[in-house]
């Protein structure tokens, strides 16, 4: 072999050896390569394959390639930088969302929680800072009382303002930006498209930016105090025309929904693509044993029709984090610990929770087997579940080691097989999760009574 095509091959060598993991395509090495449908992404030290996982090629977490001169069908990919990230709309996100229900401040005269500011930040230094929120989230007490709107909103935007950045460095440059998504509430006094926009433009003042990332509507309008009185009649399709207006005004970078099963997703991206506004996204109930009752039905057709699900209740209120058992629960009537919070449960919610941790244990020594073998959490296992099922978790998340938690279910992905063994086990248990206590998975309290909604 000339002198140079060793000289070549010795540097292209060292290269492989020192910059991390390498994609081999087809175009390198013909079909003795894997086929696109096995073509796999190494990320760290698990193997992913883009078919498997759900992952989009184009946007699959990892940095911008960069071709050898020496060997051009060699995609590298530096060690610096390896990204879980995919879309919503017209946002690259990270695989794992920030839910911020349960945020509350420290003090009753002034919004401020220190570990809130702590968690803000590693989620930015982690690109991780996908933030879920409402107009509705508030103040526990003051929530309870229905008071208390926007108060998370600007929390959100006190944290985010205060986040430390370096601009003249290249690697805040790279860094993903902070996306926050918010919702608005349907309300009895909300009946037009004007409400929506009057709702849009408080929200974005309390968030402090030009355009909100995604604007949700929270659930479909199921609030009818005078219901019994004829006063009943839906508004999701004003409300559809109101978030229409938010889009065309450019108050918002996409429009979303939550709670929609299949049905209402098909009318309301009908009713907004007459005004050339794409659905981005809705937002519903999912998790290991929470695919019933529509759940995946409604994921299933999310998927065909380009609108990205957002999983909340990914953990099904902690039973899928490996700390609940029926002992465990029986046993601690007043403050619960899970892996992610330190989280107060009502007497009413241990009842349930205990009924559904009578048959939870076969699922979850399937998981703890696969956790252990990946060394993961079973929390993560739970997170990474829903993501390999094209979906965005967002678990709620109140601390720096609740957040660190769910950022370890980023960077790799479950096999088909073990996706099999978790939904065979789970399916087995003929658990449907609901949810537990007043917190349901497809009703809500609402002051004079419950309202519901199904996923059909």
């Amino acid at each position: 072999m000339p002198q140079m095509q060793v000289t070549k091959a010795f540097l292209a060598t060292c290269y492989l050896l020192s910059a991390g993991p390498i994609l081999l395509t087809e175009a390198a090495f013909g079909n003795s390569v894997q086929s696109q449908r096995h073509q796999k992404m190494l990320i760290g030290s698990s193997t992913v394959s883009f078919k498997e996982s759900g992952l989009d090629q184009d946007i699959s977490g990892l940095p911008i390639r960069r071709k050898s001169s020496s060997f051009p069908n060699l995609t590298f990919f530096p060690k610096s930088k390896k990204r879980d990230i995919t879309r919503i709309g017209n946002l690259i996100v990270p695989s794992i969302g920030v839910g911020t229900i349960s945020w509350s401040s420290e003090s009753l005269t002034t919004l401020e929680n220190l570990e809130l500011q702590s968690l803000v930040n590693k989620a930015y230094l982690s690109d991780a800072a996908l933030f879920d929120t409402a107009e509705r989230y508030g103040s526990h007490l003051k929530t309870a009382l229905g008071l208390g709107w926007g108060e998370t909103e600007t929390l959100l935007r006190k944290f985010l303002g205060r986040v430390p950045t370096n601009h003249n460095t290249s690697s805040d440059n790279d860094r993903l930006k902070p996306i926050v998504a918010t919702k608005f509430t349907p309300s009895p006094w909300r009946t037009t498209v004007e409400s929506v926009v009057e709702a849009c433009e408080q929200s974005r003042e309390r968030l402090g930016v030009e355009q909100i990332d995604l604007y949700q509507l929270h659930m479909p309008d199921v609030v009818k105090p005078f219901r019994f009185l004829g006063f009943g009649r839906p508004l999701d399709e004003v409300y559809w025309e109101g978030l229409a207006e938010c889009y065309k005004r450019g108050l918002v970078k996409n429009v979303g929904v939550s709670n929609y099963g299949p049905t209402l997703v098909r009318r309301c991206q009908k009713a907004l693509a007459k005004h050339d506004v794409p659905l981005a996204s809705n937002q519903i109930a999912y998790s290991l044993i929470g695919r019933q009752n529509g759940a995946q039905e409604t994921l299933d057709t999310c998927s065909k029709l380009g609108v990205k699900v957002l999983a909340y209740y990914p953990f099904a209120m902690g039973l899928l984090t490996g700390k609940y058992s029926s002992d465990s629960i029986q046993s601690s009537s007043v403050n619960v610990i899970t892996s992610l919070t330190s989280t107060k449960k009502t007497s009413l919610e241990i009842s349930d929770l205990k009924n559904y941790a009578q048959d939870l244990q076969p699922l979850l020594k399937a998981m703890e087997t696969i956790a252990k073998r990946r060394k993961k959490s079973i929390a993560q296992i739970s997170l990474n579940y829903i993501i390999c099922k094209g979906a965005i978790p967002i678990p709620g998340s109140g601390s720096v080691a609740q957040l660190e938690d769910n950022i370890g279910a980023m960077g790799w992905r479950l096999t088909a097989a073990e996706i099999r063994l978790l939904e065979n086990e789970a399916d087995r248990s003929g658990l449907m999760f609901e949810g537990a206590g007043y917190k349901r998975t497809s009703e809500k309290f609402v002051g004079y009574g419950v309202e519901k909604w199904s996923l059909d």
